[in-house]
C-alpha cells in the first residue's frame, strides 16, 4: 500500500519498540500514574493503562500494549504509543508522535504534537488551536479536524475526512487505493472527504479511488487529481453540506 504504512509493518514496529523497554519505569501486568506537577523519565507497561497528570514533565517515551493512555492538561510527554488502547491528550500538551495500531486518538484544544499522529483502525480527532507538525494519518476511521494546522499530508484509505473551522493542511490530503485492508463493508463505501468553510488543502487532494467529496464555497484546495477532479466535487455554502 503506498504512501500509507500496512497493518503488519506498523504493528511489528510497535512491537519491537515497545518489548525494547528499560527497567526504570516499567511495569508488565499493572497501570502507571504519573503525578501531577510531577517529572519522569518515561513509563512502559504490557498489559496496563498510563495516565499522566496536569503540568507533569516526561522527558522519555510513553508505551504500552494493552492499554489506554491519558495525558492531562498542560502536560508535556515525547512520543506515545499502544497497540490495543487510544491515546488521549488534554487542552494544551506538547508531545512528540501519537501512535496506536487499534485504538482512537484524541487531541484537545491548544496541543502541539512536534512529529506525526498515525493509527490504523482507529479515529483521529484533533481540536481547536492544535498543530500537528507532520503527517496525519489512518487506514480504517474518521479524521476529524476541528480549527487544526498539520504541517505535512493527511492520509487515509477507507476513512471520512472532514476539515472543520478554517483547519489547514500545509501538504497534500491522499485517498489511497484500497488494497484489501478493511472493517466489513468500508472495504467497498466510498469515503466522504469534507472541506468545511474557510479551510484550506494547500497541496492537492490526490484520489486514488472514488470518494465523496464535498468542497464548501469559502474553502481552498490547491486541485484533485487522481480517480476524480475539480469537477467532480460538491460544492456547497453553511456549516456542512
Amino acid at each position: 500500500m503506498s504512501r500509507t504504512v500496512t497493518k503488519t509493518t506498523f504493528t511489528i514496529a510497535l512491537l519491537l519498540m515497545l518489548m525494547a523497554v528499560p527497567a526504570l519505569g516499567a511495569t508488565v501486568n499493572k497501570s502507571i500514574k504519573i503525578e501531577a506537577n510531577s517529572e519522569a523519565g518515561g513509563a512502559t507497561s504490557v498489559n496496563g493503562s498510563i495516565s499522566i497528570g496536569e503540568r507533569a514533565v516526561v522527558t522519555g517515551n510513553v508505551k504500552t500494549v494493552n492499554g489506554t493512555i491519558r495525558v492531562d492538561t498542560g502536560a508535556s510527554i515525547e512520543a506515545a504509543s499502544t497497540v490495543n488502547g487510544s491515546v488521549r491528550l488534554a487542552a494544551g500538551v506538547q508531545s512528540e508522535s501519537l501512535n496506536t495500531v487499534n485504538g482512537s486518538i484524541k487531541v484537545g484544544e491548544n496541543a502541539a504534537v512536534d512529529g506525526e499522529i498515525q493509527a490504523v483502525n482507529g479515529r483521529i480527532t484533533v481540536d481547536s488551536g492544535s498543530t500537528v507538525a507532520n503527517d496525519v494519518s489512518n487506514v480504517n476511521g474518521q479524521i476529524e479536524l476541528v480549527g487544526t494546522e498539520v504541517g505535512g499530508n493527511l492520509k487515509t484509505v477507507n476513512g471520512d475526512i472532514t476539515l472543520e473551522q478554517e483547519s489547514v493542511v500545509k501538504g497534500d490530503l491522499f485517498v489511497e487505493k484500497n488494497s484489501g485492508w478493511g472493517w466489513g463493508k468500508s472495504r467497498s463505501r466510498k469515503p466522504r472527504i469534507i472541506i468545511g468553510p474557510g479551510s484550506r488543502v494547500e497541496g492537492k487532494i490526490i484520489l486514488k479511488r472514488e470518494v465523496e467529496l464535498f468542497i464548501s464555497d469559502t474553502a481552498e484546495v490547491g486541485g484533485v487529481e487522481g480517480e476524480m477532479s475539480m469537477d467532480d466535487a460538491v460544492r456547497f455554502s453553511g456549516d456542512r453540506p
